[in-house]
C-alpha cells in the first residue's frame, strides 16, 4: 500500500521518492517523492529572480492579480535524468543551454493520460512566488511553455540533497540511533520558519511530511517543497477538507471540518518532529480517515466538551464514539521520555499535536518558545558524504560516523 494523497480541485503533483516504503492511499494518488538533485544554490541569487527565457508568474497567491508578461520555452532547457514521476505530475532535472544552470522543471498530468492544466499550474507558481527568496523553501524561477504541446510548466531551483524521510532512514539502514536533539531543533527551527513565510502570505501547504521537505546539497539546510495541494486563506471557506496525506493530516482535516486555517501544517510539523526523533512514522498504521483519527485519540486522547467543544458535534463523534473504549489520557510523553526529548522541546512537539486546532501551537507561536532560544547551525552532512558513507556501509566496509 502507498501513503494517500488527496488533490482537491486545484493541486499539483509530488517530487516523488522511488525509495520511500509502500504507505497506505486509499484514493488514487501520486507516489510521494525525494529531492531533485543538483549544486547548491545556497543564499547565492535571491530566490525568484528570471533566469534567461523564463518569465515569472507574478502577483501573490493571495487574491492579488498575477501579471504574466511572457513564457519562456523549454527548448532553452536540456532535460538531464527525471525525478520521479507520479499520477498528477513529473519533475525532470534540466540544465540551460546558455548559462549552465541545473534547474528543476516541473509539469501536471492528468490521471487519465492527458496533459495538466495551465490554470492549476499557473495557481502553483503563485504560490511559490509569493514565498520567493525564503532560504528554506524552494526556489520559484518562473514558468515555461512547450511549444510542441502549450504546456506549461514550472522551473524551481534544484535541491541537492535527499528528503528528510529518505535520509532519515538512510541513517538507520547505516546503524545511526536518533538525532541528536540539536539536529532536531535546528531542522525545526528552519522548517517553521520556512512555514511561518507561508502563513504570513496566507498560504496553507496542506502536505507538508518528510518527503516534501528536501535537504541541501552541503546538508546545512532544510527546504519545503511542492504546493502541488496548497491553497490560499483569502479564498472563503468552505475549504476542501479532502487534501493531504493521510498520516500527516489533522484531526480537523480528518473530520472535515469547513473553515480550517494554517494550523493544520503546524501539526503536519507536529508529525514531522516526532518522526526526526523517533526515525518512524508516529501516526503510522491508519487506513482511512476513521482508523487514522482513532490512531491520533489512542495516544494523544480522545477529546471532549471541555478539551474541543466542536468535536462533539461531528459525525464521529455522534456515530463511532459510542463503540469506543474511549480514554482521555495524553500519552504523547510515554513515547517521548525525558532521554528522548527534554522539557522545553516536548513542550514544541506537545503544541503542535494538539487535536484542538485553537489551543495547536501556530508557526510563529512555536518559533517563540524557548527551546528555540539557541540554535545551533544545521549539518546533516554533504550529499556525497551521506552517500559515500552508506555504500561503504553496504559494502561491510569500514564504519562510518553517524550525524
Amino acid at each position: 500500500m502507498e501513503m494517500e494523497r488527496r488533490r482537491p480541485a486545484a493541486a499539483g503533483s509530488v517530487f516523488p521518492d522511488p525509495d520511500a516504503p509502500p504507505l497506505p492511499r486509499p484514493s488514487p494518488a501520486t507516489k510521494t517523492a525525494g529531492s531533485a538533485s543538483s549544486p547548491r544554490r545556497g543564499a547565492a541569487p535571491a530566490a525568484g529572480t528570471n533566469g534567461p527565457g523564463v518569465a515569472t508568474a507574478a502577483g501573490a497567491a493571495t487574491g492579488k492579480r498575477s501579471h504574466v508578461e511572457a513564457f519562456g520555452s523549454t527548448e532553452e532547457y536540456e532535460e538531464t535524468c527525471s525525478l520521479g514521476e507520479g499520477g498528477f505530475g513529473a519533475v525532470v532535472k534540466a540544465r540551460h543551454r546558455a548559462t549552465g544552470e541545473t534547474v528543476a522543471i516541473k509539469r501536471l498530468t492528468d490521471p487519465d493520460g492527458g496533459g495538466g492544466g495551465s490554470e492549476e499550474l499557473l495557481r502553483e507558481a503563485r504560490f511559490h512566488e509569493a514565498c520567493a527568496a525564503h532560504p528554506f523553501i524552494v526556489d520559484f524561477l518562473g514558468v515555461v511553455r512547450d511549444p510542441a504541446t502549450a504546456e506549461l510548466r514550472l522551473v524551481m531551483e534544484c535541491v541537492g540533497g535527499p528528503s528528510i524521510d529518505r535520509f532519515v532512514r538512510d541513517q538507520r539502514r547505516r546503524g545511526c540511533l536518533l538525532l541528536p536533539e540539536a539536529t532536531v531543533r535546528a531542522v525545526m527551527w528552519q522548517v517553521l520558519e520556512g512555514a511561518k513565510k507561508m502563513h504570513d502570505q496566507r498560504i496553507v501547504h496542506r502536505d507538508i511530511k518528510p518527503e516534501n521537505i528536501l535537504v541541501s546539497d552541503d546538508g546545512r539546510a532544510v527546504k519545503i517543497c511542492d504546493f502541488g495541494l496548497a491553497m490560499s486563506m483569502s479564498e472563503a471557506p468552505p475549504y476542501e477538507p479532502d487534501a493531504g496525506s493521510l498520516w500527516y493530516m489533522a484531526p480537523e482535516l480528518l473530520l472535515e471540518k469547513p473553515d480550517y486555517d494554517e494550523r493544520v501544517d503546524t501539526w503536519s510539523l507536529g508529525c514531522v518532529m516526532a518522526h526526526l526523533i523517533d526515525g518512524n512514522v508516529l501516526f503510522g498504521d491508519g487506513r482511512n480517515e476513521e482508523g487514522q483519527l482513532r490512531e491520533i485519540f489512542d495516544v494523544l486522547g480522545y477529546p471532549d466538551e471541555r478539551t474541543w467543544p466542536w468535536f462533539s458535534s461531528t459525525p464521529f463523534a455522534i456515530e463511532v464514539l459510542p463503540e469506543l473504549d474511549v480514554h482521555h489520557r495524553n500519552h504523547l510523553r510515554e513515547l517521548f521520555p525525558e532521554a528522548k526529548l527534554s522539557q522545553q522541546g516536548f513542550e514544541v512537539l506537545n503544541g503542535l499535536l494538539t487535536c484542538n486546532p485553537d489551543k495547536r501551537l501556530t508557526a510563529a507561536a512555536a518559533l517563540d518558545h524557548p527551546w528555540f532560544a539557541k540554535v545551533d547551525a544545521l549539518d546533516l552532512g554533504r550529499t556525497e558524504e551521506v552517500s559515500s558513507a552508506l555504500q561503504k556501509e553496504l559494502l561491510k566496509v569500514s564504519a562510518v560516523p553517524c550525524v
